[in-house]
């Protein structure tokens, strides 16, 4: 599945300036390039969007400049994986990589090992900013469904292959969410509200238009 830019937002958190600023090349790295392709779009893997909620995760403890020095240290350790494969949590001093007998001291001193205290797992509902959760990137809402082994990862109405956003469209085009069972008989008059919802909240990550 590739993702855009909007729906790697969407399912991360990070807004979509946030996203273009971190596939730049600078001196301390990029913090991740997405992994199908740059230009002319920027195309995102499933992979890509578990490493973008960490690094939206650490950025909520921890300075941009330390979550690319955290990366560069990493890659200096020879962990050559994608960014997704690792388990990488702050305390707001340090960040550090997570094993399953240890830790290993990113910033502060790179390769100590310590014992830390692991945050939450990545897909689970987190606050961004006032106001705005990211939802569980599995399960959005009651009836939208993120997996990698239907439809490519595209989100979809729970329980079937139906993109959310075909339902939206029906919606906004003046099909009352009781009649999307006309077109799609697996798709419920709340399922179809919930598909209008997240994709009002996808949309709510594309970049304001500037004035002419």
């Amino acid at each position: 599945m590739a993702y855009t830019t909007k729906m790697a937002a969407a399912l991360s958190g990070a807004t979509v300036s946030q996203l273009r600023h971190w596939r730049r090349e600078t001196p301390a790295g990029v913090v991740l390039e997405p992994e199908i392709a740059t230009s002319p779009t920027a195309l995102y893997s499933f992979r890509d969007v578990l490493a973008l909620r960490t690094c939206v995760r650490l950025r909520q403890l921890s300075s941009l400049q330390r979550v690319r020095k955290a990366i560069g240290n990493l890659r200096d350790l020879g962990e050559r994986e994608h960014l997704s494969q690792y388990k990488l949590v702050s305390d707001g001093t340090r960040i550090q990589l997570v094993t399953d007998e240890d830790a290993v001291d990113l910033t502060g001193k790179p390769g100590q090992r310590q014992l830390v205290v692991v945050m939450g797992e990545i897909v689970e509902p987190f606050p961004i900013r006032a106001g705005v959760v990211i939802p569980h990137l599995f399960h959005p809402n009651a009836n939208v469904e993120v997996d990698p082994a239907t439809q490519g990862g595209h989100p979809v109405v729970r329980g079937t292959r139906v993109p959310y956003d075909l339902v939206a469209e029906l919606v906004d085009d003046g099909v009352a969410p009781e009649k999307i069972s006309d077109f799609y008989p697996a798709v419920s008059a709340d399922a179809a509200r919930d598909a209008v919802a997240f994709a009002r909240y996808v949309n709510s990550y594309d970049l304001p238009r500037r004035a002419a």
